[in-house]
């Protein structure tokens, strides 16, 4: 089956599944698509304020990390928390996260604020926005506390047979099931929806392009994006004059302007405009790019033939801990002595195929899939010493696994419904539970299989 053009500019070549579709739109309303925060002690950040219970162990006893749930709709993570920390008049480097949410979206998570009160993050007080203080923590929170996310999105504007919304659904969802989840793609968030240019950035700055870099993330246009913001690229790349395009680019392309501040009076200084950016987001940009290399990896493992339920000679096989995460450090090769039981576990489910994640530590696959990422990278022209980024050591990468398939949990169709605005299109209501670094719209992509991934809210 084919996929669309900009799934192909991603690395994400393949459908897992040979089931039809229901097309539709995702995203059409901010409340469409909402996402609740899930803790590895099962605790959940709820949108609706819900009774409080301990959370990893918080106490109203005082100390230096103030544990909350961050409540917003329709916020960018980073600008969220650049707001939050104005108005308490700290540093950003002071509020953590577990992870990043969607933008188009209602998401709740938690966040420990550093050296602040509960009255005052209680009083902090800005647009779609709310924070509920819990209790003091005894560190700051990181990825590590992350189980995963759990979500409740409706699919608007389906133009089938209730019937066959429900039989399309049902039957990609149990596809995916017998493979032992969904592909554990990078989803389209991870490279930017409407101008997927990330990752590009990202390759531009490992080759040591710095120059090359500034000018992708500034001044190329996408034909998606609010028409003053491409005229202000399209500008920016005829003139490159920095000071100009300070002036011209819209106040919503906030860390844009904040290269260009730097650049209008530093016009040669590159690394130093890419250093103006918070650190989260200056190592977006190289993990963008590990991304883009990984998607193609899984592609090409479709294409080969190979499963996601099963270890070839030479695969990563990861144990799995009783909560679903792989645990990455037991990571070992399949070869001739123990694919046999290797491949026992992985359909057991207590082991899973892992492909690399490249970077300056990070050695490739052995056996056949080995050799196809060795030819994709040589197609790429890039080494594994490329991911030392000296210049700025924040966006350097030593790599790692991620696992080939993930689990969907708790998976529900709950309802398919006739729209409001149409009498000829329907509705499907559906949640799961994807476990962390895991893409909602992965799932949803194999569910849709959208014709234009863009105009379907991707």
């Amino acid at each position: 089956m084919p996929v669309p053009k900009i799934d192909e500019q991603l690395g994400i070549e393949v459908y897992a599944t040979e089931t039809e579709g229901v097309r539709g739109v995702i995203r059409e309303a901010t409340d469409d698509f909402e996402v609740e925060e899930v803790l590895v002690d099962g605790s959940k950040a709820t949108i609706e304020k819900a009774e409080a219970k301990q959370v990893l162990g918080a106490s109203p006893t005082k100390r230096q990390y103030l544990l909350c749930i961050l409540v917003k709709r329709n916020w960018d993570t980073f600008i969220a928390l650049k707001n939050i920390a104005k108005q308490l008049d700290i540093s950003q480097k002071q509020i953590q996260i577990a992870g990043i949410k969607d933008a188009k979206a209602v998401t709740a998570q938690h966040i420990t604020i550093e050296n602040c009160s509960m009255e005052d993050a209680a009083k902090v007080s800005i647009k779609d926005m709310a924070i509920r203080p819990l209790g003091y923590f005894r560190e700051k929170l990181s990825p590590y506390y992350l189980l995963g996310n759990d979500f409740t999105i409706k699919i608007k504007a389906i133009k089938c047979s209730e019937s066959t919304v429900e039989k399309r659904v049902t039957e990609t969802a149990r596809a995916l099931d017998a493979m032992g989840g969904m592909p554990n793609f990078f989803g389209h968030q991870r490279f930017g929806t409407t101008r997927p240019v990330t990752h590009l950035v990202g390759k531009a700055i490992i080759r040591g392009d710095f120059e090359g870099a500034v000018m992708l993330f500034l001044a190329k246009p996408s034909v998606h994006e609010h028409p003053s913001s491409r005229q202000a690229r399209i500008e920016l790349r005829s003139t490159l004059d920095f000071k100009l395009a300070l002036r011209n680019f819209p106040k919503q392309l906030r860390f844009e302007r904040l290269m260009l501040r730097h650049l209008a009076e530093n016009p040669a200084d590159f690394v130093g405009a890419f250093r103006r950016l918070p650190v989260k987001l200056q190592e977006l940009f190289v993990q963008a790019y590990q991304s883009f290399l990984f998607n193609r990896f899984l592609s090409e493992r479709f294409k080969n033939g190979f499963s996601l339920g099963r270890a070839e000679f030479g695969d990563y096989v990861v144990n799995v801990e009783r909560s679903g995460l792989p645990m990455f450090h037991t990571a070992k090769f399949a070869d001739s002595e123990n694919v046999t039981d290797v491949n026992a576990l992985v359909g057991a489910g207590r082991m899973r195929v892992a492909l690399p994640l490249i970077g300056t530590k990070q050695r490739l696959s052995q056996g056949v899939m080995g050799q196809i990422e060795k030819h994709i990278l040589e197609e790429e022209g890039i080494q594994t010493g490329n991911f030392r980024v000296d210049a700025i050591r924040d966006m350097s990468r030593g790599g790692g696994l991620r696992a080939v398939v993930t689990p969907v949990n708790g998976f529900k169709l709950h309802n398919v419904s006739a729209s409001t605005a149409s009498p000829r299109a329907h509705q499907a209501d559906l949640s799961f539970m994807l476990l962390k670094g895991s893409y909602a719209t992965v799932f949803l992509r194999e569910i849709m299989k959208p014709s234009d991934p863009i105009k379907a809210g991707f």
